[in-house]
């Protein structure tokens, strides 16, 4: 029998492929009082779909990880676009050729954009902080727009450090798009799952070989000798006991706000870099046509940044700077001594993953650690 400690999509995918590919008994459990992890959802009122714990946009270019996600849910097609307040505007973002097109007068979007192509290529993204190393005036003078801006009141909001103190893996993920693709993604397949994140994930633990045990917290397991493995998807930290001290994570909390509109901004989600205390509001009708036309009011969710405090809010991101990849190698190389257990997912990662590089990790260890038979 096998242990999946965390019934998110890193469990959900593991526990599925040993209960459907082994016919082995797999017991999943959750700390909390559902299934989904951070990508549960659910059907308010109004018949709304609600990402409880912020939006989650499934993307990948890879036909393997869609085409085992296409087991469990048929997908409605959704291409994501985000905007972001600056100066009284609503820019696309990533900052791109139509961004800038709207800030800059047009004598400066022609040549800006013309050296930028010269100087990267069409259709090339640019980290914010290497277009910053840029010697020339006109990319210097963009860089450090965008940078002041966009980039630098965000990232400080939502990491509560400067983005010189973050890994260069987490600031790469906001640059300067060459193109006039206001997308967000530009990934090979792009959609939400039919009837939401949490019905998918309940399909992958249909199985009658899954046992999912919620309010199950991992220290409540008596019999883990018992397991031939433990999948772990928590925090590592945790799972040792803090044995060389805590690693950073970072938070969330969301203020949930109804209102009588068919619709309160013109896109899924608009992001706020330098007012207020929130960073962005998120309004999920958007995500699936049949609500965005057909339902009369709406929600929003503001969503707040927070320190991460055990007991009291969840872990959402890894903090990731030199300091806590020291750390996380220490622990790592702990778990390693021991047999059976298999560290699974963002938090026991402790990585900065999307949901298909979850879905992939999950495969690869099972093909690389069960399926090939070492249990």
């Amino acid at each position: 029998m096998y242990l999946v400690v965390g019934a998110g999509l890193a469990g959900a995918v593991i526990a599925e492929r040993i209960a459907s590919q082994h016919n082995k008994e797999v017991t999943v459990i959750d700390r909390r009082n559902h299934i989904a992890g951070n990508i549960f959802d659910y059907v308010d009122e109004n018949g709304i779909i609600v990402h409880k714990y912020g939006p989650h946009i499934f993307h990948t270019n890879s036909d393997k990880v869609w085409n085992y996600l296409n087991k469990f849910t048929d997908f409605e097609p959704y291409f994501h676009r985000v905007l972001a307040a600056v100066e009284g505007m609503e820019v696309p973002i990533p900052f791109n050729l139509t961004s800038l097109e709207q800030v800059y007068p047009k004598t400066k979007y022609y040549r800006m954009t013309e050296k930028l192509i010269s100087e990267y290529g069409f259709g090339v993204k640019v980290p914010i902080l290497k277009l910053l190393k840029s010697n020339h005036i006109l990319l210097k003078e963009l860089a450090d727009y965008v940078y002041r801006n966009i980039f630098l009141g965000y990232t400080i909001k939502q990491w509560g450090l400067k983005p010189t103190e973050i890994d260069k893996s987490v600031t790469s993920r906001i640059p300067v798009y060459i193109s006039k693709d206001t997308r967000y993604f530009q990934d090979k397949y792009q959609g939400m799952p039919q009837g939401g994140y949490t019905k998918m994930v309940e399909k992958m633990l249909s199985s009658k070989k899954i046992k999912v045990q919620l309010n199950t917290d991992f220290a409540d397991i008596d019999d883990v000798q018992s397991y031939k493995k433990i999948i772990y998807t928590g925090c590592i930290d945790e799972y040792c006991n803090y044995k060389y001290g805590k690693l950073g994570y970072r938070s969330l909390e969301f203020n949930t706000i109804k209102y009588s509109l068919k619709q309160y901004q013109n896109v899924a989600q608009i992001n706020y870099p330098n007012e207020y205390d929130f960073t962005r509001i998120t309004e999920p009708k958007h995500f699936y046509k049949e609500t965005k036309h057909n339902i009369d009011d709406t929600i929003i969710l503001k969503e707040y940044p927070k320190e991460y405090i055990e007991k009291q809010n969840e872990p959402y991101y890894p903090i990731l700077n030199d300091d806590n990849k020291i750390l996380y190698k220490k622990y790592k190389e702990d778990v390693n001594k021991i047999k059976n257990i298999i560290l699974l997912g963002r938090l026991a990662d402790y990585k900065y993953y999307n949901m298909d590089q979850v879905i992939s990790s999950s495969m690869i260890a099972f093909y690389k650690v069960i399926d090939k038979g070492i249990t």
